[in-house]
């Protein structure tokens, strides 16, 4: 059996939650700032990290020297309550944090797979590794746009693609998305997966067992040893 190498954190509640993880995160932050000219955050959509983005927002950071860019993305335009760059541009790059660069994956291609050209030149300007990634969890274990079943989902998370974002279509979730490979996700120096509710910890507890992972993706997360892997669990 594989076991996850994870760290699992749990807390009493959202607030809590939120203290220690916004805490974490600037931490790594101001320690990759000691060496190095810039760091990079990398962040996920949905509606579990708002309060998140909101205290990162606040704290006292060198903004700018940090570059922030997104794990996935619908293919919807930027101005749609759907889009997570608008989610981001609202909740995130604000206050302190609007001193943050902002790479965001939409391009005006019109579909996800047209764009994958222009968004991989993007993303090419964020420092890599990425510094801090923080990745969600759907409950059928899908985590950024690696969703099981679509056609892409094998080069998706294949190790040796070269490739850094793919657009792909899910089979059970709106809109094309594009999202970040797997190898690109592991090309991070720290994970942080936060989920809530009981919903996701079954999942999550799901996850933990042996299983394949192509039927549950965020196994493959959960699983490697090259990156350092926190999840952070609030009801």
């Amino acid at each position: 059996m594989i076991q996850s190498q994870a760290d699992f954190l749990i807390f009493d509640n959202t607030v809590a939650l939120v203290k220690k993880l916004s805490a974490r995160i600037r931490d790594v932050l101001s320690e990759s700032l000691r060496r190095q000219d810039h760091a990079s955050l990398a962040a996920s959509g949905g509606t579990t990290p708002v309060p998140l983005f909101e205290a990162l927002s606040y704290i006292d950071l060198e903004w700018g020297r940090i570059v922030v860019t997104l794990v996935d993305e619908r293919w919807v335009e930027t101005t749609a309550s759907e889009s997570n760059e608008h989610l981001v541009r609202t909740y995130l790059l604000k206050d302190k944090a609007a001193k943050a660069g902002f790479i965001g994956l939409k391009t005006a291609a019109a579909t996800a797979e047209a764009g994958e050209k222009a968004c991989s030149q993007r993303l090419r300007e964020v420092p890599l590794p990425f510094d801090v990634l923080i990745l969600g969890m759907g409950s059928d274990g899908h985590t950024a746009s690696l969703f099981p079943g679509a056609k892409q989902f094998p080069a998706a998370v294949d190790a040796n693609s070269g490739r850094i974002c793919m657009g792909i279509k899910p089979l059970s979730a709106p809109y094309e998305r594009m999202t970040l490979t797997l190898p690109a996700i592991l090309n991070s120096s720290r994970i942080f997966i936060h989920i809530k509710g009981e919903e996701k910890r079954s999942a999550y507890a799901k996850a933990v067992k042996n299983g394949p992972p192509d039927e549950m993706p965020i196994r493959f997360i959960l699983r490697q040893t090259g990156v350092p892997v926190s999840v952070y669990w609030a009801p």
